[in-house]
């Protein structure tokens, strides 16, 4: 139930309860069935999530093999064992079985039973049975075969969050054939820093998109992406924008519909390609906005094994419901959404504007699909709130069991406004984690209480803790985020990465054998987690350090601030520079009130440290195509780094934001590096 005395207050502070689990709910959570089956077939009984963690990581390849079984992982040759070397980068799951990532996600299939359902703007909510989807991604996985796609190949694809996209996706790793997406929003030069990369034999593309009620042609660029790839033997072509579009983007063009003028394979016709557990599924890469984007490559074993755990114990979806979470095909959500076609579970997919034609659309999706889970951003959830918005006001909502948090830090009043706005009995679940392992780190768990702030737990197999410098652990103080034992999704090698060199720079330079994720962290005494900001955007002001969280944080609950973006220059002779950049609410102009208003906030919430020593209106702040505030590239150019070595545009949301702070380096009027 809610906590009232909560939910009713003008102001929540962080730690606050802001709901607890019914008796029932608690029944009726997959971690309580797993504890259950524990209990039966192997004889552990745990008294709390605390001790099902801690015998999660302590004994790693109990904890993943109780995985495997528990949801009957299929190979079709027996593995050797769990865990073979435990080392990290380097660690041997499964070293002997083989199996497959598509074969998983079809052995759903059955009549009559829907597999997804979509809605875009042009078109309106629609349902894809099981037997569809499998018999279309058997059609195209037999034509890709023919086409001479083989194992390890590597097929890309420039489309939206569609059917036909996750076909595709199903069709190339049944064979073997390894995926990687980016959404048509995407810049050519942000597809062929990463596409280049890859050498690929395939391309899926479309002639562009809608959003916002706007068409966008993307022909031109699709052209000078196929023209640039010179690998690529095949280009398949969904007209998409225009749908009777039959004009050939080049002269190896296969039109999508072509594909599928061919007999109906049966399942018991088609055989997937067996690969060993590490063989690479996809490849996701990092937001590359200062130098290539990571190729990191994830294993079909790993996958499969993290998304079952990770979509039925930290969200707590059952088979046949519907998870519905606003993402696009260039975000590692998209891929976890699509996996959960592994838990017999209906993704929802959404291709458009979240606020387009009203900030209810997405809300309005939740009801009409029956979502039980809806995932979302705190982002959008800011807009609405500042927006005045209430979603229970215009929908009924009975399906909705919790609320998703993901994509940046979480702030009280954020979790807060969801069970004012939303439902009382509701799960506010947030996490983090991230592209590296397609998964979280940390996240929520049905059966504990919600705390204002406060992500409820660590995941399941997942050793993470607060470091300190000297690499010790930590708790209630904030740390390095590091994972010290191995995880299955943990990247197989990134792509072309010779000597494993770039691997180890991410993620092993500074605690050799331990994973640093580059967040800061700090973990309280009930395993409640919080992540702070990159580390790698410290605010160290003299010798304190300061997550941006903290600020951001404080900002959100000012009316007159629509968003903002702080950093910290490091100058000679021990000195310092730390500009805040606000964007107002449309209409306003910073003057002195509002500047004092903000310098008095964040004295009072937090210290004098956390006061910035000058405040700048901008009329953007840029993001990253993934939706991440670009600290570090700001920084960068304010030290005097050329933008277009601090910041590739292509991997910007919105580039021209970054045009303010080059002038602002230009001008120097406030700080100067001799």
């Amino acid at each position: 139930m809610l906590m009232s005395s909560v939910r009713h207050m003008s102001v929540v502070n962080e730690g606050d309860l802001l709901w607890t689990p019914s008796p029932e709910r608690i029944e009726r959570s997959l971690l309580t069935a797993l504890m259950h089956w524990l209990a039966k077939e192997r004889g552990l009984k745990f008294a709390s999530y605390a001790e099902l963690w801690q015998w999660s990581v302590d004994d790693l390849e109990a904890f993943w093999q109780a995985i495997w079984d528990y949801f009957d992982v299929r190979s079709s040759t027996p593995y050797e064992r769990v865990l073979a070397d435990r080392r990290m980068p380097g660690a041997k799951w499964f070293p002997g079985a083989r199996l497959n990532y598509a074969q998983h996600a079809l052995r759903h299939e059955r009549p009559n039973a829907d597999a997804l359902m979509y809605l875009s703007e042009r078109a309106p909510l629609s349902r894809m049975s099981w037997e569809e989807l499998g018999g279309k991604v058997r059609i195209l996985a037999t034509q890709l075969r023919k086409l001479g796609v083989e194992p390890g190949d590597r097929v890309v694809a420039y489309m939206p969050n569609a059917p036909e996209t996750i076909i595709a996706m199903l069709a190339t790793t049944s064979i073997g054939a390894v995926w990687s997406s980016c959404g048509p929003d995407f810049g050519t030069r942000g597809v062929l820093d990463r596409y280049s990369q890859l050498a690929p034999k395939v391309m899926f593309c479309v002639d562009g998109y809608q959003y916002g009620g706007k068409p966008f042609e993307r022909k031109a660029e699709v052209q000078k992406i196929i023209g640039q790839l010179e690998s690529l033997r095949h280009v398949i072509y969904l007209p998409y924008l225009n749908r009777d579009d039959r004009q050939p983007l080049s002269s190896n063009t296969i039109l999508w519909d072509e594909l599928f003028r061919h007999p109906a394979v049966p399942p018991d016709e088609f055989e997937f390609e067996q690969v060993p557990f590490e063989q690479p599924l996809w490849i996701l890469f990092s937001s590359g906005t200062t130098g290539l984007p990571k190729p990191i490559c994830h294993s079909h074993g790993g996958i499969i094994l993290e998304q079952l755990k990770h979509l039925a114990f930290n969200f707590d979806v059952h088979p046949g419901e519907r998870l519905f979470f606003f993402t696009t095909t260039g975000w590692m959500m998209w891929n976890f959404l699509v996996s959960s076609l592994l838990s017999n579970v209906v993704p929802v997919l959404y291709d458009g504007n979240p606020a387009w034609p009203s900030p209810d659309v997405l809300w309005k999706m939740v009801d009409d699909s029956g979502a039980s889970l809806f995932g979302t951003s705190p982002t959008y959830v800011s807009a609405l709130q500042k927006g005045g918005f209430v979603p229970k006001d215009s929908f009924k909502l009975s399906t909705l069991q919790g609320v998703c948090l993901a994509g940046s830090p979480v702030t009280p009043e954020c979790m807060a406004w969801l069970y004012n706005n939303v439902k009382e009995d509701l799960w506010v679940a947030s996490g983090s984690g991230g592209t590296d392992v397609c998964t979280g780190f940390v996240g929520g768990a049905s059966i504990l209480p919600v705390y204002a702030g406060e992500i409820q737990a660590r995941s399941l197999g997942a050793a993470v803790y607060a470091f300190n410098e000297r690499g010790e652990k930590v708790v209630n103080q904030v740390g390095e985020l590091v994972v010290t034992q191995p995880m299955p999704s943990m990247p197989v090698c990134f792509w072309n990465d010779t000597d494993n060199k770039r691997y180890l720079d991410s993620y092993f330079q500074e605690f050799p054998g331990v994973w640093r994720h580059g967040d800061f962290f700090r973990i309280n005494e009930r395993g409640g987690a919080f992540v702070l900001g990159r580390s790698d955007a410290t605010l160290n002001r003299h010798g304190v350090r300061i997550g941006t969280a903290e600020i951001y944080r404080s900002l959100a609950t000012l009316p007159e601030v629509d968003d903002s973006l702080i950093v910290n220059l490091d100058l000679p002779q021990g000195k310092f520079f730390m500009p805040l950049f606000v964007k107002l609410k449309e209409g306003l102009v910073l003057d002195e009130a509002i500047s004092d208003r903000i310098r008095a906030t964040l004295r009072r919430e937090y210290s004098p440290r956390h006061v910035p020593d000058k405040i700048c209106q901008v009329a953007a702040i840029p993001f990253t195509l993934t939706g991440k505030k670009m600290e570090v590239p700001v920084r960068k150019i304010l030290m005097g780094i050329a933008p277009e070595k601090a910041a590739n545009r292509d991997a910007v949301a919105n580039p021209h934001a970054l045009d303010y702070f080059a002038e602002y380096a230009r001008t120097q009027k406030d700080y100067s590096l001799s």
